[in-house]
């Protein structure tokens, strides 16, 4: 081979390799997508080529985590100080794995060495300690936004010390205000603006403009940014995923199986092709939620064994829940109590809580001991959902409540209703009268159930009914449950607690016809016959025992009053005994 031969083949094996070669921008690129797998074998072919390149240790780390491999992130990190001991970058993703294992000490300590080192002048170090403190629980939200300020204030630097801000800045300072909450929610949208006025087809920061409207409760808000990033960029799976995770929340205005299908099929037109695992998931996920519970159970045990312990665990809630779905309520709980036994219950989370409470619940069976074994065991599961859920959310509380109001546990259910309200109402919400009904029921219902009554309890059901009365004074329901709870306490109706709100009750409710609300004002009616009896009130007593009979021709109390008082006139009505005359 001659000389020029020679030096045209070096020059096209060097164009074939800059074509070929993969790049931390192609690596990146990928984790935007959602595509962890493949950014993760990306980031591998470049550290191939380039032992020492931090940030393709760094990301790959992050695309790890991504996909649940805390011990592989852990590694891959460790692995890049060894090659690049003065990383910042791969400090910080230290301090985030010690965030993971629970010790905000230590992470903290790495990130502020990775500040100092860079000056908090690095983008991609800064953005990695404001993400850590954002994503992992534990983590120091307000420090993220500080780390973040300090990235973007260039005030009193000097030229060559200048910083240029980019989109994935803005989205993380963005982030930082989103997870602060409440009014930083305008911060926030405000931040993600500014990403897109550097980058005007940046789809992440529009879906999470999205994220901010559905946590201030705007829903259609929040549904048109993710439509509308799905239509800016319609390979930007993150979006569809959001919609998708939308409409299988279990809100009465959010869930729809029928599109929570629709979006998951979208998903999966665009997912990481080289997570093979996933996209098992994914199709297993689609016949669940197009009601196809056999085929979503099918194809779950069949991708469960070759699964790692992250998808393992994801295909048998969805086995599980999927016999649940279809009714089979024993293959559900043999399917959860083998999960819960392989992976251990310190591993389980709110979601595995949640869907243990209902499978149990479910349960039922002839023998009193199994079903009341079935019961304890749904509420040890409820009780723990309740405790471990991190969503301060009225509807999820309103859950728990409805959950433990069906296992007649009315006391708990009472206050979890309470929760709720209390919930909404620091939610500058308005709550209306059946929002207190709901307390005071189960309040009602725990006191009376109790031998002897429960008198506190009682009292907190009438507090709770007294506040439907200024909800809606116009009904006569909240009278009537504050004549009912004090009917509680007053049993006989000697004391006449109850007698007001009876009385009020029976002044709306009569002129619509007695018939219409026969229960009710058979109730009321007994306790004013009652009362009056006591007071020894002729014309009165006649008066409920007429209102009565009309109503209930049998009444026992009638009988027995009628009875009492015959008898009672009868003693009164008998001539005294002659005094006996003195015998001399």
């Amino acid at each position: 081979m001659n000389r020029r031969k020679s030096l045209l083949v070096a020059l096209l094996c060097a164009a074939s390799g800059s074509v070929m070669a993969q790049s931390v921008q192609d690596g990146l690129k990928d984790l935007y997508y959602g595509k962890n797998l493949s950014a993760k074998q990306t980031f591998e072919k470049v550290i191939a080529a380039k032992p020492t390149e931090d940030k393709a240790y760094y990301y790959m780390g992050i695309a790890q985590l991504a996909t649940e491999d805390v011990a592989g992130a852990t590694a891959t990190f460790q692995k890049g100080l060894q090659a690049v001991p003065t990383s910042a970058l791969l400090q910080a993703g230290m301090g985030r794995i010690d965030l993971i294992k629970g010790d905000a000490a230590a992470a903290k300590a790495k990130f502020e060495a990775a500040t100092a080192a860079t000056q908090g002048r690095d983008g991609d170090v800064a953005r990695a300690i404001a993400d850590a403190n954002t994503e992992v629980k534990g983590g120091d939200r307000a420090y993220a936004l500080t780390v973040m300020d300090k990235l973007l204030n260039n005030e009193g630097r000097k030229k060559k010390e200048m910083y240029t801000a980019t989109a994935a800045d803005y989205i993380e300072q963005g982030d930082a205000y989103r997870y602060l909450g409440g009014e930083n929610g305008g911060k926030a949208i405000a931040a993600y603006e500014k990403a897109l006025e550097l980058d005007a087809n940046n789809a992440e920061a529009v879906m999470k403009q999205g994220l901010v409207n559905y946590n201030a409760r705007l829903k259609a808000e929040a549904v048109a940014d993710w439509t509308k990033a799905t239509n800016m960029d319609p390979n930007y799976a993150p979006a569809f995923n959001e919609l998708f995770l939308f409409y299988t929340t279990p809100k009465k205005d959010q869930l729809s199986w029928e599109k929570a299908a629709e979006y998951l099929e979208k998903y999966m037109a665009i997912a990481d092709p080289a997570d093979k695992t996933k996209n098992e998931y994914l199709a297993a996920s689609v016949a669940f939620f197009k009601k196809d519970y056999d085929g979503a159970i099918n194809k779950g045990k069949a991708a469960m064994a070759g699964a790692n312990e992250f998808y393992k665990n994801k295909f048998s809630l969805l086995v599980g829940d999927a016999y649940l779905q279809k009714g089979d309520s024993l293959s559900a709980k043999k399917v959860m109590d083998d999960y819960v036994q392989a992976v251990g219950e310190g591993k389980l989370d709110s979601s595995d809580y949640k869907l243990l409470s209902t499978i149990y619940l479910r349960l039922k069976s002839s023998d009193s001991a199994t079903q009341n074994q079935y019961t304890d065991k749904a509420l040890g599961y409820l009780e723990k959902f309740a405790s471990s859920t991190t969503a301060k959310d009225p509807e999820t509380y309103i859950q728990i409540a409805e959950a433990l109001k069906a296992a007649r546990k009315f006391e708990q259910a009472g206050d979890w209703y309470e929760k709720a309200n209390e919930l909404r109402l620091a939610n500058k919400e308005t709550l209306g009268a059946i929002d207190y009904f709901n307390v005071g029921l189960n309040y009602y219902y725990a006191g009376i159930g109790s031998k002897p009554v429960d008198t506190a309890l009682i009292n907190k059901a009438d507090a709770a009914f007294q506040k439907v009365i200024e909800a809606k004074p116009e009904l006569g329901t909240g009278y009537y449950w504050r004549g009912q709870a004090n009917f509680a306490k007053d049993q006989q109706g000697q004391s006449g607690v109850a007698k007001p709100f009876y009385d009020k009750y029976i002044e709306i409710t009569e002129p619509n016809g007695a018939d219409k609300n026969k229960n009710t004002l058979t109730y009321a009616y007994t306790y004013e016959l009652l009362y009056y009896y006591f007071k020894e009130d002729k014309a009165n007593v006649q008066v409920y025992a007429d209102k009565l009979s009309a109503i209930d021709p049998n009444n026992v109390t009638v009988k027995q009053i009628k009875e009492n008082m015959n008898s009672r006139e009868k003693a009164s009505a008998k001539p005294a005994a002659k005094p006996a005359a003195n015998k001399k």
